[in-house]
């Protein structure tokens, strides 16, 4: 019955709000929170990987408090995806020269969703530059990983713990249309 009033007060609403309000109903944020540790290494300007533990991205949880489903997902899109070095104390991302991140879930191929060239001394936290691919597949799957590959420009004599914050836009049909 909850539908049929929806649908009813959407019909007699929707010539009044015009259809780029009632799309901003099917749109809403997805946060994900990670942390990550690059080891101290020996060498620089040599190119290495850290992969996150699997993320589990409760999806249809999510998808259902947005009163949506995994089926009526359009697109799913990176927004944000920053770092902040938590430790060691005092440190910032001056040892970075480069960073690329990267998704992969079960049964898709992984691709690059965020990086960085030439990052700025002094920087404690890092924006990072994202792209444009439709993620609704990584996203909608039950988990996914991200694996970093970076590259140093000093030696790093101790790890440094990386938490990493991600925002993800997500797109859903509107009635299933």
């Amino acid at each position: 019955m909850k539908i049929y009033r929806f649908l009813l007060i959407l019909s007699m609403a929707l010539p009044l709000l015009g259809c780029k309000k009632v799309d901003k109903l099917t749109q809403f944020e997805m946060e994900f929170d990670e942390t990550l540790v690059i080891p101290a290494s020996s060498g620089i300007n040599l190119p290495f990987n850290v992969v996150s533990p699997d993320i589990e991205t409760n999806s249809e949880s999510t998808f259902e408090v947005n009163d949506t489903r995994k089926d009526l997902i359009e697109q799913i899109k990176l927004r944000t995806l920053n770092l902040v070095v938590t430790s060691p104390s005092n440190s910032d991302f001056s040892f970075l020269k480069a960073i690329h991140i990267y998704i992969s879930a079960d049964g898709l191929s992984e691709i690059e969703i965020a990086s960085k060239e030439n990052v700025a001394e002094n920087t404690t936290v890092l924006s990072l530059d994202v792209s444009d691919a439709d993620l609704k597949e990584y996203i909608k799957a039950d988990q996914f990983s991200l694996r970093l590959n970076t590259e140093t420009d000093e030696v790093m004599t101790s790890d440094h713990h990386i938490a990493l914050h991600s925002v993800f836009f997500v797109d859903a049909k509107i009635l299933g249309q």
